[in-house]
């Protein structure tokens, strides 16, 4: 496992965002996908790298950034390691779009200088999970919420214990364009949530994978866990890590 220092993309204004380290977690075996995974509120990159690097999934390059600390609004402007600014963990809340953007902006960057024939895919937990999804729904779009191009082609997106941002108008976004519809259609993407989840509610996960669909995201596997509350287990990683097989045909290599 290796990291990077850290780094910055423009922020509101031109202002400078400057990012964590980051760190990498280099395939084990022949290099054939490249995720980059999104850790929740107030965490770091290390402990997922850590975490990842126990799966026995040797044909992944991981990527585990580490957010800018900014202040955030759910905690009284007190400043933490955020994707952007939040004031309520759900789907009904205030979407900070330009702070998604950004976000989505230096994800699909982490992205841009792998090799062309390895498959891209992003994943998260919680308030990187919500991040993960945005990028999906850029993806789609073929451009961010700005306008901007969306310049990566996604082979796969995982939220876990998240919530879509932007849920009120990416149904009617979608509608406008074939090719969006299209492929949304074609991109996999797998939902995961904790029945007893205290802190993003399990009700948001239901909500997110209903428009998720509405919007043309029909390929897209929804699993929720019984007893699960804010955390992540053994057996909801090793569902990941046979999701991830199955999608990106890893379980055809090694």
């Amino acid at each position: 496992m290796s990291y990077y220092g850290s780094s910055s993309s423009g922020g509101r204004g031109g202002r400078r965002v400057e990012h964590g380290r980051t760190y990498v977690v280099r395939p084990k075996g022949r290099h054939l996908a490249t995720i980059v995974w999104l850790h929740g509120l107030g965490d770091n990159g290390a402990s997922w790298s850590q975490l990842l690097d126990s799966l026995s999934l040797p044909n992944i390059k991981w990527i585990c950034p580490t957010a800018a600390t900014r202040p955030v609004t759910a905690f009284g402007g007190f400043p933490c390691t955020a994707w952007f600014d939040v004031e309520d963990t759900s789907v009904d809340g205030r979407d900070d779009i330009e702070g998604l953007d950004a976000s989505a902006a230096h994800i699909a960057n982490l992205l841009s200088s792998e090799p062309p024939d390895v498959k891209l895919g992003i994943g998260g937990f919680s308030m990187g999970a919500a991040a993960a999804l945005h990028s999906a729904a850029c993806y789609a779009q073929g451009k961010f919420t700005s306008g901007t191009p969306y310049p990566i082609t996604l082979s796969a997106v995982i939220s876990l214990s998240g919530w879509l941002p932007c849920s009120r108008t990416l149904r009617s976004k979608m509608d406008s364009s074939h090719m969006a519809a299209r492929r949304a259609a074609s991109l996999p993407i797998l939902l995961t949530h904790g029945r007893a989840d205290e802190v993003v509610s399990y009700r948001n996960a239901e909500k997110s994978a209903e428009t998720l669909r509405c919007s043309s995201f029909l390929y897209l596997n929804f699993k929720p866990y019984n007893g699960l509350g804010h955390y992540t287990i053994p057996e909801e990683m090793d569902d990941v890590g046979k999701w991830l097989s199955s999608r990106l045909g890893l379980d055809r290599s090694h």
